[in-house]
């Protein structure tokens, strides 16, 4: 469930990065698919960190 959280908001950061920058379409999906895969894989670290805990 984090890292499904996590990825939405890296693609959210990501797009925003992109248009802030000036990308065109496929640079807002890139930036936004790049961001979301990184951030939903620390998520998923997050998750696995606290399934352990438990």
């Amino acid at each position: 469930m984090i890292y499904t959280i996590a990825a939405l908001v890296g693609a959210i950061i990501g797009y925003r990065r992109a248009v802030k920058r000036g990308g065109n379409g496929f640079d807002r999906a890139q930036y936004a698919a790049v961001h979301a895969i990184a951030f939903g894989l620390a998520g998923l670290f997050v998750t696995l960190m606290i399934d352990r805990a438990w």
